[in-house]
């Protein structure tokens, strides 16, 4: 009796990690096939070889790029490269990305980029805020723009007990901002039990100097963060679920459920359009409304760019960027 109980509870075990690793594949999009979409207008960028993870545009056009990106498991094609932030203005005619110079005192050898974001203050300062994982720790660098310089002038890093795996952030003040958490655990192997298993714990955190709080939470994989042109609400992209929340800002900078927006697609980070407030991941337009108009901008099987994460526009211009590779400019 007692071996057909073992031999019965192993049955149930197997069945039960063969059903998760069929859903984990179906939640990666593991068997689908990309059918490229081209534009007539593109090229790559010069300067950007090892990955691009997040774009931030500012209304004068000048564009920030997180890149260099180290991820256990991840390829690079610069390992021995500490990360960077690169900047290109969108209104020269030739276009380059420049590397900024970082203020002395911050640790360069140990940066690696992930999600970014802007505010600019009331006297015009310009903040960039950067997701770091310096050594696999989590971390949020408010910088300060220096445009004479052409320079970032670091002003202060974060960090929380409530940010154990960060991933984007958006901006909302000089110091204060939104953070996503793609995982409730730091540790790797209990991030990978944390996915295969669908806990759906990764979650939303507020900070400001003076209070810190998770606003949201049951995210399968919290990912891409940003703001509606109006202030009014936060989306944030849920990647293995393949989903945009919608949610309504508080003024106590809480955050409820308006919708939820199914895609058919992986998820990344999200750009939003100010002058109309689509969202970029694919087109996203009219969000708020009954029926949401979904396009499908461009898309690549993998010969021009390799795992997209990023499409930011300005002016007809639109940026994609990537995880690990290089990085495409397209005039729409």
């Amino acid at each position: 009796m007692g071996r057909l109980v073992a031999l019965s509870l192993l049955g149930i075990s197997l069945a039960l990690l063969g059903e998760r690793f069929l859903a984990l594949r179906n939640r990666l999009k593991a068997s689908g096939e990309v059918e490229s979409v081209d534009l007539p207008n593109c090229h790559l960028i010069k300067g950007i070889e090892a990955g691009s993870e997040d774009i931030a545009i500012l209304p004068n056009g000048l564009a920030f790029f997180s890149v260099g990106r180290k991820h256990p498991g991840l390829h690079s094609f610069a390992p021995d490269k500490p990360g960077g932030i690169l900047m290109m203005d969108l209104k020269e005619k030739k276009l380059r990305a420049l590397e900024l110079r970082i203020s002395r005192g911050f640790n360069l050898a140990s940066f690696n980029p992930h999600g970014i974001s802007t505010f600019i203050d009331d006297d015009d300062t310009v903040y960039l805020f950067v997701v770091n994982h310096p050594e696999s720790k989590n971390t949020v660098e408010i910088f300060k723009y220096e445009e004479e310089e052409n320079s970032l002038l670091h002003i202060k890093t974060v960090k929380h007990e409530l940010f154990p795996s960060v991933n984007d952030v958006v901006a909302v003040g000089p110091a204060h901002f939104y953070a996503t958490n793609d995982h409730y655990f730091s540790d790797i192997f209990l991030k990978y039990l944390e996915t295969y298993l669908n806990l759906r714990w990764a979650n939303v955190v507020y900070y400001s100097p003076n209070e810190v709080k998770v606003v949201a939470e049951g995210f399968d994989v919290a990912n891409g963060i940003s703001i509606s042109p109006d202030e009014k609400y936060i989306y944030v992209a849920d990647m293995l679920a393949h989903e945009i929340h919608v949610l309504e800002k508080h003024t106590n900078m809480n955050l409820t459920q308006s919708k939820v927006l199914k895609l058919d697609t992986l998820v990344d980070n999200l750009s939003i359009d100010p002058s109309s407030g689509d969202i970029w991941i694919l087109r996203i337009q009219n969000i708020l409304t009954e029926k949401p108009t979904v396009t499908t901008v461009y898309a690549n099987n993998g010969s021009v760019l390799q795992g997209s994460s990023v499409a930011s526009i300005y002016d007809g211009k639109l940026l994609i960027g990537t995880l690990y590779h290089r990085a495409l400019y397209c005039e729409l």
